[in-house]
């Protein structure tokens, strides 16, 4: 059974992940040189803009925005918990590089670690079992 809760949350992440694909693939110099936006700027002071890795960086995005999609469609829980494991997987090794590498100001590496951190976090709750709705329904783990 796939929950409210993991439809919820892979809701988030098709959210967060199509703002950062489209805005990515469709306008890499714009998001080079302003992501995550209000003035903020975290990719520009991390290096020389390379068009194609940004627009690899979107593709990427719109990849897990689409696998998202598929999972809150899905009867049972198991593509959203596949889905998170591509997330953490990601979150882990996305969040650990700006963690070590603090770039910018305060804000704008706290802004990082912070909204980083999240997405994971929302990875690794995809990947927890399904609970049972009540004692007389059975709910398996996997589905």
């Amino acid at each position: 059974m796939n929950t409210i809760l993991r439809r919820i949350l892979l809701g988030l992440l098709v959210i967060v992940a199509t703002f950062v694909g489209l805005w990515a693939a469709v306008f890499p110099q714009s998001f080079y040189a302003s992501f995550p936006g209000l003035g903020l700027h975290w990719i520009s002071s991390d290096g020389p803009f390379n068009e194609h890795l940004i627009r690899d960086v979107g593709g990427l995005y719109l990849g897990f925005a689409a696998a998202a999609i598929g999972a809150i469609v899905a009867k049972s829980a198991t593509p959203g918990r596949v889905v998170g494991i591509g997330w953490a997987l990601f979150g882990i090794l996305h969040l650990g590089y700006h963690f070590a590498r603090p770039e910018g100001s305060s804000l704008d590496h706290v802004g990082t670690v912070v909204s980083l951190a999240a997405n994971l976090l929302i990875g690794l709750a995809l990947l927890l079992p399904v609970r049972r709705a009540n004692a007389g329904t059975r709910v398996e783990a996997a589905r």
